[in-house]
């Protein structure tokens, strides 16, 4: 029989859809220890100033704050350590060439429970300019009148 898979969501990472165009994403694991995963389950991790980084054909995220867990004492680790990413080797020469030849940057988007595992999603990510954000705004603003003017046209 085929086990059903269930998915829980812990963050996400609004500010990157504003400041970047997601070109591609990928799940990973990520390395944890107890007291992180503990704190995570608490839903106390920000990832809005992260990003990942690949040195030495690893992948490293930088930048998430993942709160002590507070009945963790001395076993807590530093909030703001890097932490390696679980991905496949193919998977980190690719995303190593692109990020080096097109100039693009790999952003945390999500972080997750599947199947009683964390994940996190990255996108790969080109930055956006003043004007393709001005744009956007407009383009929320004209569908949100379009939504409230059908709205009262149907009550």
């Amino acid at each position: 029989m085929a086990q059903k898979e269930s998915s829980k969501q812990i963050a996400d990472n609004r500010k990157a859809y504003h400041e970047y165009f997601v070109l591609e994403k990928y799940e990973c694991g990520i390395e944890l220890c107890g007291t992180e995963v503990k704190s995570i389950r608490c839903g106390s991790v920000n990832l809005k100033d992260a990003w990942c980084s690949i040195e030495n054909g690893e992948c490293f995220v930088k930048g998430m704050h993942i709160s002590p867990y507070e009945k963790g004492n001395i076993f807590n680790r530093d909030p703001r350590r890097e932490r390696k990413l679980l991905l496949h080797k193919q998977e980190i020469n690719r995303l190593f060439g692109r990020v080096k030849q097109e100039g693009l940057t790999l952003i945390p988007l999500s972080l997750y429970f599947k199947n009683g595992r964390v994940k996190l999603c990255m996108g790969l990510c080109k930055g956006k300019k003043l004007y393709d954000k001005r744009d956007d705004m407009a383009k929320k603003a004209a569908q949100r009148t379009i939504d409230r003017a059908l709205k009262e046209q149907n009550q």
